[in-house]
Order: C-alpha cells, then structure tokens, then sequence
C-alpha cells in the first residue's frame, strides 16, 4: 500500500512539475473586491487547485456533523451498555446458583 502511496505522489509530483515548465506566462487577475494583480500562470492554477481542496474539505466537514454526532452518542451508549453487561456478569458469578429440583 505504501509503494500505491509513493508512486501516486511521484507521478503527482512531475505532472505538477511538467505543468509548470510549461506555463511560466505571467497572466494579469482582476479580483474587483481586491484589485488587481500580476503572476505566473501556473502559479495561479495551482493556487485555485489548493483553495478548492482545501474548500471541499471543510464542507465536508461541515456536512458530516450529524454522522459525527451520531457516532459520538452511539459510543456513548455502547460503553455504557458494556458497562452495564460487566456488572450483571459479575453479579451473576457472586450469586448463588439455585438448586433446581429434577423430576
């Protein structure tokens, strides 16, 4: 599984490479609320990349917490459960059995 790792990071990393060898441009942004500014072109690509991985995440995030809180209360729950079932395990090792009479 580590090698799989590696091996997409390697690839990743010269496709990104390759990228930006060939787009050294330097391209002008107008953002209106900020201005405007000048960089490299790949520069600018793969910032957008980033921002939007990084955006995707945090809805992510942001939409799984009903699953998270849901997780939570169920562990809550199973260990007291588990609690529970070992203090009835004990209680039924510390009684007396009962003579049950044969017939």
């Amino acid at each position: 599984m580590k090698f799989l790792y590696w091996l997409f990071i390697g690839i990743a990393a010269a496709v990104f490479v390759d990228f930006a060898v060939w787009n050294l441009d330097r391209v002008t942004f107008t953002l209106w609320p900020i201005g405007e500014f000048s960089t490299r072109l790949y520069l600018m690509v793969l910032l957008s990349l980033l921002v939007g991985f990084l955006l995707g995440l945090v809805v992510g995030w942001i939409f799984s917490w009903r699953a998270r809180l849901k997780a939570r209360e169920r562990a809550r729950r199973i260990d007291a459960l588990e609690r529970d079932l070992a203090a009835a395990e004990q209680r039924a090792r510390q009684a007396t059995p009962l003579a049950i009479p044969r017939s």
